[in-house]
């Protein structure tokens, strides 16, 4: 017997869960250093990328406010250090937006793109995420009936204000939902405590914490969670 015989809705974190997000921001931030140049030349003379992050680091660490919309604690983050290097930070937004269109440029895992089309006919599927992917402007356009970003909700995970608002999208109860991802604490923690089903996708092969409750099921790639939900 299927074990998804009341499940009518999947969760789904995007960055290392669909695809690897670290060459993603490196390229963007690139990207985005590579407009600057020619635009912020005292910026470009006194920082590099490395202290360019760090300064954004400090920033949001003074700001906490701003934590859960990425795409603003970036832009307010560089005009401040424009400003201070003196130049303008009027260029902050649209080197911005020059990341993160950049940013939306990800090549999702082997397995994903088949999983979800199969699972778009059975299922509600949500894409949900703490940054500013936007996966109707990846390679999986089409395939999610809702994103949800932490901007969009004013929190981000451990809150488990994107969970709530998924199932309110989606007119379920949490029991009827399951939340799909690679963060032990984002993903597994935090949807567990709201009350859906998890499934942690390990495609690294880690170690699960061991103080912390685990997820439903462990699968190494969603083919394999497909597998297991069809019994």
């Amino acid at each position: 017997m299927p074990r998804d015989g009341t499940l009518r809705l999947i969760v789904v974190d995007l960055d290392d869960t669909l695809w690897p997000c670290a060459p993603v921001i490196r390229q963007a931030e690139e990207a985005l250093w590579a407009w600057l140049a020619p635009r912020a030349p005292r910026l470009h003379a006194s920082q590099d990328l490395a202290t360019l992050r760090a300064h954004r680091i400090g920033y949001s660490r003074a700001h906490p406010a701003l934590a859960h919309d990425i795409t603003a604690l970036r832009t307010a983050a560089l005009a401040e250090a424009l400003r201070e290097s003196g130049d303008d930070p009027a260029l902050a937004e649209p080197a911005v937006e020059v990341f993160v269109a950049a940013r939306q440029r990800v090549e999702p895992y082997p397995d994903v793109p088949d999983v979800l089309a199969r699972w778009r006919r059975r299922y509600q599927l949500i894409a949900v995420s703490n940054g500013n992917a936007d996966v109707e402007r990846t390679p999986l356009r089409g395939l999610f009936h809702h994103a949800l970003s932490a901007a969009d909700v004013g929190a981000m995970r451990p809150d488990p204000a994107l969970f709530r608002a998924a199932i309110e999208r989606a007119g379920v109860e949490p029991a009827a939902a399951m939340h799909v991802g690679d963060d032990p604490v984002n993903d597994v923690v935090t949807a567990r405590a709201f009350g859906l089903r998890t499934a942690w996708v390990n495609r690294s092969g880690r170690a699960f914490p061991a103080d912390l409750p685990r997820a439903d099921v462990e699968v190494p790639d969603l083919g394999a969670l497909a597998a297991w939900l069809a019994g």
